[in-house]
C-alpha cells in the first residue's frame, strides 16, 4: 500500500506520493535534493506535516522528509538539525536548564519550521531565540550559515522562507539562557495555572507543563483517539491590514511592521461561526474545533476537497460581515479555496 500525504499530515488528508525519500542527515538532505532537482523533478520538502494541507490528487514528483535527530548543546547555544521534532528540542532544553523556549512547549512539528513562518505562542516568537540558521540555495547550490537579519522577520508569521522554495533549511541555532527560572510570564492563562501574576516567573518545568496543559485544553496537543487534534494548528492566519475597514473597528488588534494585525479567531466567531461549527455543514467531516475556532479539524473520513470546501465557507462568510478575506496560515500544495 503506498504511502499518501494523509498518513504524513497532523490534518490526516492529502493524496499519494510519487516517490518519497528520507533525509536522516542534513548532508543526505542535500543529496536528495540536489539530485531531484538534477533530474528536473518536482519537488517538495516537508518535516513533521503539522502545517501542510496536499490535494487529493497528491504530488506527482519528489518528496524529501527531514527525519534527522542531532542535536548539539554548547553552553547556551543548541544546535538542531531541520528534521528533529520541535518538543523533543523544548524538552533537552528545560531538563538542561536552559530558558527561552518553554513557552512553545507541545507545538507539533520540527524544528526546520520553526523560523520558516516565525513560531510562536505564549508571548515568545523563534526570532526572539534564533542565533543562526543554515540553508541550502536551491538556486546557487551552495549551503550557507545565516544570522537572524537575512532571514526577514518582522510582520506577522513571515519570513524570507514563507511561501519560497528556494531554501531549504538545514539546521538551525537557538541561543537561550542559562536559568532555573523562566522569562516573565505574559499569557494570563497560564500564569493563573501556575499561581502567578501576569509578568511573573515560574521553575522551567512548571511553565512548560502549564503550557502544555493549556494547549491541551485548547486540543492543541496532537491525540490520535481525539479528532479535535486532527489540524495543522491555526489554520488561518490573522490578517494585517494597512487600513481596518469599519465594520472590523471592534476587532481586537495589535500593531504590526506593515499595518494593523487584526485577530481571525475574533472575526471568525463573531461572524457566528462558534467553536464546533461544521458538524451539520457539507457532508460532516470537517468542522472546526470545538475549543479553537482557528483550527480546522479532520472529523474523520475529510478529503482535502472537503477542508478546502469548509474553509472557503469560513472565508466567505468573514469576508460578507467584515470585508477581511481570511487567509491560510498553513501552506497549501495542490489545493485552494
Amino acid at each position: 500500500m503506498s504511502i499518501t500525504f494523509a498518513d504524513l499530515t497532523t490534518m490526516r488528508v492529502g493524496g499519494p506520493i510519487g516517490q518519497l525519500h528520507v533525509a536522516t542527515a542534513t548532508e543526505h538532505a542535500v543529496e536528495l535534493v540536489r539530485a531531484a532537482d538534477l533530474a528536473g523533478e518536482q519537488l517538495l520538502v516537508m518535516g513533521g506535516g503539522s502545517n501542510l494541507v496536499v490535494g487529493d490528487v497528491g504530488w506527482d514528483g519528489a518528496v524529501v522528509r527531514m527525519e534527522s535527530d542531532k542535536i548539539d548543546v554548547d553552553g547556551t547555544a543548541i544546535r538542531a538539525d531541520a528534521g528533529v521534532e520541535w518538543d523533543r528540542l523544548v524538552a533537552l532544553a528545560v531538563a538542561q536548564g536552559l530558558a527561552g523556549i518553554e513557552s512553545l512547549s507541545g507545538i507539533p512539528g520540527s524544528v526546520g519550521g520553526t523560523p520558516v513562518q516565525n513560531v510562536g505562542a505564549y508571548g515568545t516568537v523563534t526570532s526572539d531565540v534564533l542565533e543562526a540558521i543554515t540553508v541550502y540555495d536551491r538556486e546557487t547550490g551552495a549551503v550557507e550559515r545565516w544570522l537572524p537579519e537575512q532571514c526577514g522577520f518582522g510582520s506577522h508569521r513571515m519570513s524570507v522562507f514563507k511561501r519560497s522554495d528556494r531554501w531549504v533549511v538545514l539546521d538551525v541555532t537557538y541561543r537561550l539562557r542559562r536559568a532555573e527560572q523562566s522569562g516573565p510570564v505574559k499569557a494570563a492563562p497560564i500564569a493563573e495555572r501556575l499561581g502567578i501574576e501576569v509578568g511573573g516567573t515560574a521553575a522551567l518545568a512548571d511553565v512548560r507543563a502549564a503550557i502544555i496543559a493549556q494547549r491541551r485544553s485548547k486540543k492543541m496537543v496532537l491525540d490520535a483517539d481525539d479528532h479535535d487534534t486532527w489540524s495543522v494548528g491555526s489554520f488561518f492566519i490573522n490578517p494585517v491590514l494597512a487600513e481596518v475597514p469599519a465594520e472590523a473597528a471592534d476587532c481586537p488588534s495589535q500593531p504590526d511592521v506593515k499595518g494593523t494585525k487584526l485577530h481571525a479567531a475574533w472575526l471568525i466567531q463573531h461572524t457566528g461561526f462558534n467553536p464546533g461549527y461544521g458538524l451539520d455543514f457539507g457532508n460532516g467531516t470537517v468542522a472546526l474545533s470545538s475549543q479553537h475556532t482557528l483550527a480546522v479539524t479532520n472529523r474523520g473520513g475529510a478529503t482535502t476537497a472537503d477542508v478546502m470546501k469548509f474553509a472557503a465557507h469560513i472565508s466567505d462568510g468573514v469576508a460578507a460581515k467584515y470585508q477581511i478575506r481570511l487567509n491560510p496560515e498553513c501552506d497549501l500544495i495542490n489545493c485552494s479555496y
